[in-house]
């Protein structure tokens, strides 16, 4: 199984950033983990993005699904016609959401882009030869962690995280830890969000075999943020950044190969 990284930032993109998705892949998958600002642009050039099997949205906020309506726009506008539709899972309420600020039609073409089912916490999907399992953790809303297994291996994204007993379980054992490190220390605990210290301890008392960060502000110094994660996990922890690639093996995860 092999990871992507397609936008590491948390809110708003910096300087050559996008905000939060993240591309997996297995034998025969191709899953998307969120859909944020730029990430449909980064994606084009790795794949076709009409080709994924499925894409899953955690929660409400826009920085990880506004670009839903650019992969719209793409599947249903292309010089060769309307692409199949794509399912697209995410928190139930969201869609409608999505689609409350378009006009009748535009929210119509919006409904026939995808074919819509709502994450239940705890109830295991296929996409593709995958095995995709929502968990909810402690965020604003409703805000899932996505477990992916394939190809033997096991990754776990944990979305926007408060530190805590939720994200601690669906964490456990994971081949790779893709954790959020949006706040820098000084701000520990004064958002349901980690620092990079704090998905440091995380990524050691879930025992995860590698651990990447990501969703960070844009302004965190991000070489201070894999220090700081580093010694808190006890081995070498990476800082996302777009294009990055790891592959993901049972037992340990690879090392980063781009």
């Amino acid at each position: 199984m092999r990871l992507t990284v397609l936008g590491s930032s948390a809110s708003y993109a910096g300087p050559g950033q996008a905000c939060s998705g993240h591309l997996v892949q297995a034998e025969c998958s191709s899953i998307l983990l969120d859909c944020g600002n730029g990430v449909i642009a980064n994606l084009a050039s790795i794949m076709d993005p009409a080709r994924l099997d499925a894409i899953f949205v955690t929660h409400e906020h826009t920085d990880h699904w506004v670009d839903i309506y650019a992969l719209q726009a793409l599947l249903r506008y292309g010089p060769d016609g309307p692409a199949a539709p794509i399912g697209l899972f995410l928190p139930e309420g969201l869609f409608e959401r999505m689609q409350a600020p378009l006009n009748k039609r535009g929210a119509e073409e919006l409904a026939e882009a995808f074919v819509v089912h709502h994450l239940v916490d705890g109830v295991e999907v296929m996409a593709g030869d995958c095995v995709v399992t929502p968990r909810r953790v402690d965020h604003v809303y409703p805000t899932f962690a996505i477990e992916v297994q394939g190809d033997g291996a096991r990754l776990v994204y944990g979305a926007d995280t408060a530190p805590g007993d939720a994200i601690l379980e669906v964490a456990r054992g994971a081949d790779l830890l893709i954790a959020e490190a949006t706040l820098p220390d000084r701000y520990a605990d004064a958002a349901p969000h980690m620092t990079p210290r704090q998905a440091g301890e995380l990524g050691r008392a879930a025992g995860a075999s590698q651990l990447v960060l990501s969703h960070l502000w844009p302004s965190i110094d991000r070489e201070e943020a894999a220090v700081q994660a580093t010694e808190a996990f006890g081995a070498p922890a990476s800082v996302a950044r777009e294009f990055d690639a790891f592959e993901v093996t049972p037992a340990r995860a690879g090392k980063g190969v781009g």
